[in-house]
C-alpha cells in the first residue's frame, strides 16, 4: 500500500513542496491529500494524522513522520536505491549540512519573500539588506555545490536529491519576486524549473481558488 503524504495548498505551502517533488522525481508512488491552510478546522483535520497540526505529514503504515527534513531522511533510509543523499561521503555531508541550513535559517527571506507561485514577478519588491544577505549566501551553496559536487548532472549534486528538495521553495519565492541571482545560480533554477514534477506542483498551484488574506496575485 503506497504511504499518504497530507499537504497544504501547493500555491502556498513551501514546506510540503519539499517532500513532495523528492518523492515525485524519485519515482517513489504515493497519495496526497491537501489540506487547505488558515481555514476554520484546518489544524484540527491536520491534528488527526500529525502531532504539531503542521503539514506535511507522511502516512506509511504504522509510521508517521513529520517535518520535511525528517520525512527526507526516512524516504532515504527507506528506498536507497534512490540516492537521495549523495553516495559519496564528502558530498553527503555537505548536502546534510546546507539541508540542515535551509530548515533553520533564511529567515528574512522567508517572512519578506513567502512562497507564492502566482504571484506577479512585475510587481517588484525592494529587498530588506537582511533578505539580500540570505540570497547571497544561498547563492554562494548553490555555486559552491554545483562547483563541487555537480559534475553530473545539473542540479547541486548532480543527479536531483534532498538537498535540491529543501531548496525547491527557495527557486519559486526567487523566480516569483525576481530575485537576481548570477549565471550559475540562474542555471540551477531554470534545472529545477524545467522538471516535470515541478510545472505539475505549480499548474496545481495556480489552479488553487483559495487566496491568503495579505498575498499578491
Amino acid at each position: 500500500m503506497a504511504p499518504t503524504l497530507i499537504i497544504g495548498n501547493k500555491n502556498y505551502s513551501s514546506w510540503s513542496l519539499r517532500p513532495w517533488i523528492a518523492m515525485k522525481v524519485a519515482g517513489i508512488d504515493f497519495d496526497e491529500q491537501v489540506v487547505p491552510l488558515y481555514e476554520p478546522g484546518s489544524r484540527e483535520k491536520v491534528l488527526k494524522h500529525s502531532p504539531t497540526g503542521k503539514v506535511p505529514c507522511l502516512l506509511d503504515g504504522e509510521v508517521t513522520v513529520w517535518e520535511s527534513l525528517a520525512i527526507l531522511d526516512y524516504l532515504a533510509d527507506k528506498h536507497p536505491d534512490k540516492h537521495l543523499w549523495p553516495t559519496d561521503p564528502k558530498a553527503r555531508a555537505q548536502a546534510r549540512a546546507i539541508a540542515a541550513e535551509m530548515h533553520a535559517g533564511f529567515g528574512a527571506l522567508r517572512r519578506h519573500c513567502p512562497m507564492n507561485v502566482r504571484r506577479d514577478p512585475r510587481k517588484v519588491r525592494e529587498l530588506t539588506p537582511e533578505v539580500q544577505q540570505d540570497v547571497s549566501r544561498i547563492e554562494a551553496i548553490w555555486t559552491d555545490c554545483r562547483a563541487r559536487f555537480g559534475q553530473n548532472g545539473p542540479f547541486l549534486f548532480g543527479a536531483f536529491g534532498n538537498a535540491d528538495a529543501m531548496y525547491a521553495p527557495v527557486v519559486s519565492r526567487f523566480a516569483s519576486y525576481a530575485i537576481s541571482v548570477g549565471k550559475t545560480a540562474r542555471a540551477y533554477m531554470d534545472a529545477v524549473m524545467a522538471l516535470p514534477a515541478w510545472k505539475d506542483w505549480e499548474k496545481a498551484g495556480r489552479a488553487e481558488s483559495w487566496v491568503m488574506a495579505g498575498n499578491e496575485v
